[in-house]
């Protein structure tokens, strides 16, 4: 993990940052916050800033998020008092860590703050599988594109790639290339140079520099606009990237991985993506299995999460019982292993008694489990069959009495947020869920917002209320 440690070393911070680099932390370091926000403008990136709480935290933040630099800080200082470290919270700042550390503390926070501990864990054979067929190609440079759902663990698979590749002790970099528009884009990949557009105020590295000598990750590459895949294919082809605004090419030695929740043959054949640069980044594919079609996957992962979340809030771990875990196994998992953590982090918070029973697992609705249907019979599933069987005929009556009289327009605008609510505001998720693409839901969701009608944000709604993880 890349730590920046902003503020006047003195001892005492001095000492905190001996401690994280012992628990592994590279640590680099600037006095001021302007001098921050420079460092991490110039491409030398941090996973977590360790800020003095007498620095202005607001105003460093605010200077990061006008560079659309997404850095968490954490707080710290010598003599603070309940009400400044408070203040340094409601600054932004994630946690607050007094002086002189203890070395637990520390290693709490690096590992809460930077939530780098994303293992490979399987005991499925189709899985295991393609995590062999991973191993082997780890340590050769070529391109791997990773297919699957969304949330059956694409970019635990690319960390997990780049942690058994030659680049391991280099940066890994990801870029979301469907959370960021296409205006911006560019200039998050390439870089710009000062004065290149409005707001242009000093030269930007951008995250294929940042990853130099590492790893980029190229999440949802099928959302990428095809002018910009043009430019992406050259910078792979010559390992050479123009910055927006450049006058010369900038070398670059990185390695590719990309991710797509998307069939990007049919999008080749749709028009949407080109497919030179899909043979460029199709060298290596590894197509990970739904959490459906590895069940035997299912009952470690529950464990892994009891036991991260257990730690994360201060409870001791209670086992899964007998009937929960049959049920957890039963469910389909249309989220796949990233609703799967979430319900185990709903059950660690809510369950009363000495296991995890079924009722503390919910739905993020917060529907019981056993109402949200099951991938294949079971005794457990079959006592409730009747009862929800006439459920879902009266819930299908009566929606299909509330289409009549509305347009296609607003059936299809209720449509489409209902299932932003149902996915808490996660536009990645609903739009796999509605079979479109990730930029026509955000249209979409443009054109209602002008209309002045709310759009639910991202982890809105119930799971919230119930500690969901993203």
């Amino acid at each position: 993990m890349r730590l920046l440690v902003v503020g006047r070393l003195s001892g005492q911070l001095a000492t905190a940052v001996k401690m994280a680099m012992a628990h592994g932390a590279k640590v680099q370091h600037v006095e001021r916050a302007d001098q921050a926000t420079e460092q991490l403008r110039r491409g030398q990136g941090a996973d977590l800033m360790m800020v003095d709480y007498r620095i202005d935290i607001a105003a460093l933040i605010a200077a990061n998020d006008a560079e659309r630099i997404h850095v968490p800080v954490v707080a710290c200082g010598v003599d603070a008092d309940a009400r400044e470290a408070a203040d340094a919270i409601r600054a932004g700042a994630k946690e607050f860590i007094p002086l002189p550390p203890e070395a637990d503390l520390i290693a709490a926070v690096l590992s809460a703050v930077a939530d780098d501990e994303r293992p490979m864990i399987s005991a499925d054979p189709a899985m295991k599988a393609v995590i062999s067929l991973a191993d082997q190609v780890a340590r050769s440079e070529a391109s791997i594109l990773i297919t699957g759902e969304s949330g059956v663990g694409k970019e635990v698979m690319a960390r997990h790639l780049h942690t058994g590749s030659k680049r391991a002790d280099k940066p890994f970099i990801s870029v979301n290339c469907a959370a960021i528009p296409d205006n911006l884009l560019e200039s998050e990949l390439f870089g710009h140079e000062k004065g290149a557009f409005t707001g242009a105020v000093a030269r930007r590295i951008g995250k294929f520099e940042e990853a130099d000598g590492g790893t980029l990750l190229l999440d949802e590459i099928s959302e990428m606009d095809a002018r910009l895949q043009a430019k992406l294919l050259r910078a792979i082809q010559e390992r050479v990237i123009d910055r927006v605004g450049g006058s010369k090419p900038v070398p670059v030695n990185i390695r590719i991985i990309a991710t797509s929740n998307r069939d990007l043959a049919k999008a080749v054949a749709e028009g949407t993506f080109r497919e030179d640069l899909l043979y460029r980044l199709n060298v290596v594919n590894l197509r990970l299995p739904s959490l459906r079609e590895r069940p035997g996957d299912i009952a470690v992962l529950c464990d892994h999460f009891i036991r991260k979340y257990a730690a994360a809030n201060g409870v001791p771990p209670r086992p899964i019982s007998v009937e929960a875990r049959r049920a957890l196994v039963g469910h389909r998992w249309p989220g796949n292993v990233r609703e799967l953590e979430n319900a185990m982090h709903r059950a660690v918070l809510l369950a009363t008694g000495a296991e995890i029973d079924v009722d503390a697992i919910r739905l993020p609705d917060g529907r019981p489990l056993l109402e949200g249907g099951a991938a294949a019979p079971s005794p457990i599933a079959s006592t409730y069959d009747a009862g929800v069987a006439g459920h879902a005929a009266q819930m299908a009556d009566a929606m299909t009495r509330s289409f009549v009289g509305q347009t296609v327009a607003e059936m299809e605008k209720t449509l489409i947020l209902d299932t932003l609510n149902h996915c808490l505001g996660n536009r990645t998720h609903a739009a796999t869920i509605l079979g479109i693409s990730i930029r026509t839901l955000r249209n979409k969701l443009n054109e209602y917002a002008d209309e002045g009608t709310p759009i639910p944000a991202p982890q809105s709604g119930v799971a919230a209320a119930y500690g969901a993880a993203g």
